[in-house]
This record gives structure tokens, sequence and C-alpha cells, in this order.
């Protein structure tokens, strides 16, 4: 009876610590990404989100795969800093309002990692500002891209940056240098199409250089 007590023990031993060891595992990190392509007049800006931001990622891509983004404008751009669009307001035949996004939009939880920072081509998060939203938390759609080479770094730990330009950085530049209004909008409409596309990771590195 003993012998056989040791080995039932043994053996629940060696049965929990392999769930401990099963349960310990993560899931491993998928080979593949999607790359998101920004079309306009000017070109084309290639980007994928990071993982470290999962709402916005998930937020950004399901918007764009459902053609939200198709026919808004960049409607604030500032050489030397960045552009920004993704406002559906920009839809419509009133300039007056673009930018202050739809009544009642829904926000996103502030998700600012500090590794991610404003570089130059980081995609951040527009927001109102924190006198009205102290908690950082996101608009649902309205988003930068850092024009400025040396990055804006004023704005680390204040808005979410949730991905990186990994193509067309000189449209970026093309858009910032459009001639704009007193509010920094456009005098030409600049439209955007967006569309998503997977692909595997080691195909990305080859196309674009980009480093996982």
């Amino acid at each position: 009876m003993q012998i056989f007590s040791r080995l039932a023990l043994l053996l629940l031993a060696f049965l929990l610590s392999s769930q401990g060891l099963w349960a310990a595992k993560k899931p491993r990190p998928s080979k593949k990404d999607e790359v998101v392509t920004i079309s306009t007049n000017l070109g084309d800006i290639r980007l994928v989100l990071s993982e470290l931001t999962p709402q916005h990622k998930a937020n950004f891509l399901k918007l764009a795969k459902a053609g939200f983004y198709n026919g808004t404008t960049f409607h604030r751009v500032i050489p030397g800093f960045m552009v920004q669009g993704g406002d559906p307001n920009t839809k419509d035949a009133d300039p007056g309002n673009d930018g202050l996004g739809p009544a009642n939009e829904k926000t996103i939880p502030a998700e600012i990692i500090p590794q991610l920072r404003h570089k130059q081509g980081a995609l951040a998060a527009a927001r109102q500002g924190d006198y009205v939203n102290p908690q950082r938390a996101s608009s649902g759609s309205q988003f930068y891209i850092v024009q400025n080479p040396g990055g804006t770094p004023q704005l680390d730990g204040s808005y979410t940056v949730f991905g990186q330009v990994i193509s067309g950085l000189a449209v970026v530049d093309k858009i910032a240098q459009q001639p704009r209004d007193a509010r920094d909008r456009p005098t030409s409409d600049v439209k955007m199409t967006v569309k998503v596309e997977k692909l595997k990771k080691k195909k990305i590195t080859e196309l674009y250089g980009y480093q996982y």
C-alpha cells in the first residue's frame, strides 16, 4: 500500500506540474500582420498597428475594413508637426464642422504605452483636451500621423500612439505642405480611401524594411 500511495502521489504531482506548465504557455505570436494602406491623390501611406494597444488596433481595423474612412479627408495639417484625419464630418459639405466629430461619439480608453513614442511616422489617436477629458480617452475614429522628422516628444505620455508608418513618409510630407486656411484645413480636400491586407511578417520586412 505504501508503494502504491507513493506512486499515486508522484503521478498527481506530475499531472499538477504538467498542468501548470501548460497553463503558463503563451499563445504563439502570429506569423502574419495587417498592413493598412491609406490612399490619397498625393500617394499611398502604409502602416502597421501595435499589439501593445489592442483596443485601438481592433477599433481602427474594424472601421477600415467597413469602409468608414473612405471619402474622409485630412482636415488639419501643420507642417513640422502632424497631419490629422478620420472625422466622418469631413464627408459633408460643411467645412466648419470638420474635426468636431459626430455628437455623442464613443471614445476608446487610453492605451498610453511608454515605449510607443511620437517619433516621425507615428500613428496616434486624437482626443479632446484634458480639461473635459482627464482620462485622456481617444476619439472613436480621428487619428494623426507625426510629420516632424524629429518627432513630437512633447506629446509622449498624453496621447495614445498605436501604429507606425512603414512606407510613404514622403506622402505625409506632401500632405503637411498643402495650402491651408486659418484653421489649418487644406484649401483643397485631401481625401482618403483605406484598405487592410494581411501579409506574412517576413514579407512585410522584405517589402518595407519594418523590423518586428
